[in-house]
């Protein structure tokens, strides 16, 4: 096996079926990956993860440098085998919690000096540090080190913001380590602005990477916004590569990349609802802190086959986000987690069977009536 490789199965419009393979198994796409920043997915266990269907999880460079170190990590036999994941692992490179956690940071064309918001210690980042970091870690999929730019932002400070991000993309490129199964993603940048999103792909494509991802968007953009540049950026990537949207998020907003030509997600926010009382289900999102669920005897979702849905009901989960207890977030987490896999799921197979536009029908349909009924 060379470098990690991609085929497109099927297409529907834009939307593709596909399969990454890599040197910790395979993942078929499109995809969500749950989130394990600190090298595990919070609340739950590898095992729990696994049953769900997903394939791919995350680990963060940013958060593994400071705690408990790559180094470490190294030294215990990688970062599968610490976390106990066997499958494929995607790492980011550190570039946006650098700009959105740290403090005090100062960003020079070298890299990135900041102070810890753990315990105020001061680091570099650099793009040949972050691909260090990533191959200690034994990363599946090593992203390339980039400046997310805010928005929103003047347009001269997203080009030149951009810009650096591509000559940090050919710095990474030439630090990355290949190796059989192993890929480096570069990352798109140039905010809302078509033509510097043309150019950040023209530069990262004349460098060459095993996937792309887009990156800066979900950044308090209108949806349709975020749209919009996709519908204008990926026709520019290569139609043999893995495209990989960041941060992405909700489920209207992965659908409607996945009609646009996205293959892999990944957000903190099926996790993070789950330890706020929030499950997503095929009517809508459901808040179980809400009195009305104290005394429904229903599971949250009928079509789930998660613990939380066939095995509990709502007015026991309302019972525990009222008192607190720690099996609330877990078993929200778990539904959450397996809703997003059952709605990869259902979108993989309607690509495969030529039925995505009534896949898309329904899924808005469905999701507007709410929780009014039974579900």
């Amino acid at each position: 096996m060379t470098a990690l490789s991609f085929t497109v199965k099927a297409t529907e419009g834009k939307a593709r079926l596909g399969r990454i393979e890599t040197a910790h198994g395979p993942a078929d796409t499109p995809i969500f990956m749950p989130v394990g920043t600190a090298a595990t997915v919070k609340a739950m266990t590898p095992d729990s993860v696994r049953a769900t269907g997903a394939q791919i999880v995350l680990g963060n460079t940013y958060h593994l440098m400071l705690r408990p170190s790559a180094e470490r990590i190294a030294r215990l036999g990688g970062l599968h085998r610490f976390m106990g994941w066997s499958g494929p692992i995607l790492t980011d490179s550190g570039g946006y919690q650098v700009m959105s956690l740290s403090k005090l940071r100062k960003l020079t064309e070298e890299g990135v000096t900041f102070q810890s918001h753990i315990d105020g210690s001061r680091h570099l980042l650099t793009p040949e540090r972050s691909m260090e970091i990533q191959d200690l870690l034994d990363a599946t999929i090593t992203m390339a080190f980039d400046e997310c730019t805010p928005y929103p932002a003047e347009r001269q400070t997203v080009a030149e913001s951009m810009r650096m991000s591509m000559r940090w993309a050919e710095r990474s490129r030439a630090a990355f380590r290949p190796r059989p199964g192993y890929g480096l993603f570069g990352i798109c940048q140039g905010g809302v602005h078509g033509d510097l999103r043309a150019e950040s792909v023209a530069a990262l494509t004349a460098i060459g990477f095993e996937g792309y991802a887009v990156g800066g968007l979900a950044v308090g953009e209108p949806q349709d916004e975020m749209f919009r540049v996709l519908d204008e950026t990926c026709p520019l990537l290569p139609a043999d590569r893995p495209r990989y949207l960041m941060g992405v998020g909700k489920p209207e907003d992965i659908v409607g990349a996945v009609l646009r030509g996205i293959d892999m997600f990944d957000c903190v926010m099926p996790t993070r609802s789950g330890r706020t009382a929030q499950g997503f289900t095929r009517r809508g999102e459901v808040n179980l802190r809400n009195a009305r669920h104290r005394d429904d005897p229903r599971p949250l979702d009928s079509a789930c086959s998660c613990p939380a849905c066939t095995s509990f009901s709502r007015a026991y989960l309302h019972h525990l986000v009222r008192a607190e207890e720690i099996l609330g977030a877990m078993l929200l987490t778990w539904h959450n987690i397996q809703y997003y896999q059952d709605l990869m799921a259902g979108l993989r197979a309607a690509i495969g069977e030529q039925r995505l536009a009534a896949f898309v029908t329904d899924f808005h349909t469905t999701r507007g009536l709410g929780d009014i009924e039974p579900v």
